[in-house]
């Protein structure tokens, strides 16, 4: 089995301040959480910008000095910023970021309800143009999928030449108004993608660790972060994504898995070796 790849969702577009104090919103909150879930075990980082009042964004600028600083604190890791942005920024907003010289960015496979009035969409579309000019601008996808069609527009795509091999999915579970995280539901999503693809499991609120458990045992990977959970355990708040990753940690641990390097992560998702003369 492969060694476990971590990813720590720093900070995400929805959670404020108001949630937990320990969310960060500037550029030196941001590498002070950066480089603790790193020094944890983290091999990639899912990177929202915001401003320093905690206003989401996807501005290119911003992303730059985020990416920078974290770069400058930890070198080798793998910096994943979305292009998912918030609900309700246009195709264009969103695609801001892949301006720059990236290597890994998440990719957002098909429309979801966020609960209340909130819609996040992506039309057939708007993934085609992700995929497609990530795959020119030469960004490793990670394919967020929020439930099973999500996977099987994926899969058509990929039969047509739209979205390329290797695959890592990512399998968003338990977001109010999509697909919940019960174990029928991790499984029913990994028995679904090809043999050779692969995939991280980030589970939402009170799916975190039960989803990061079964990942752990089924040879798949975990994101945890404050983008996802606020809590360690009932009623008490992680103070940072260290101890989130932490926890993930002490788990893969006694089932026997190790935890991957940065480098060790590159070459189990089939990534580029890593150009670090493209990089910010």
């Amino acid at each position: 089995m492969d060694k476990l790849i971590i990813t720590a969702a720093l900070t995400g577009a929805e959670v404020t301040k108001e949630h937990t104090p320990y969310v960060p919103y500037t550029i030196d909150e941001m590498v002070q959480e950066a480089r603790a879930a790193v020094d944890a075990g983290a091999s990639v980082l899912h990177v929202h910008a915001r401003y320093d009042d905690g206003t989401p964004t996807q501005d290119k600028d911003r992303y730059e000095a985020i990416i920078k600083a974290i770069r400058k604190a930890c070198p080798n890791v793998i910096i994943q910023p979305s292009t998912g942005g918030a609900v309700g920024m246009s195709r264009e907003e969103r695609m801001q970021v892949t301006e720059l010289p990236l290597e890994m960015a998440t990719l957002d496979c098909g429309t979801v309800n966020f609960g209340g009035d909130d819609i996040f969409v992506n039309t057939v579309n708007d993934i085609i143009y992700f995929a497609e000019t990530m795959h020119r601008r030469g960004i490793y996808p990670e394919l967020e999928c929020f439930e099973k069609g999500h996977i099987d527009t994926v899969l058509t795509l990929h039969k047509r030449g739209q979205i390329h091999a290797p695959m890592h999915f990512s399998f968003v579970l338990g977001v109010f108004g999509a697909m919940k995280g019960e174990p029928r539901d991790f499984h029913f999503l990994r028995e679904s993608i090809p043999a050779d693809a692969t995939y991280s499991v980030a589970g939402i609120g009170r799916y975190e660790f039960p989803l990061a458990k079964l990942a752990i045992e089924h040879g798949g990977h975990v994101r945890v972060g404050l983008e996802d959970n606020i809590y360690l355990e009932k009623g008490v708040l992680a103070k940072g994504n260290a101890d989130l990753v932490k926890k993930v940690v002490a788990m893969a641990r006694a089932f026997g898995r190790e935890i991957a390097t940065p480098e060790e992560a590159r070459r189990i998702l089939g990534m580029k070796e890593f150009d670090h003369e493209r990089t910010l």
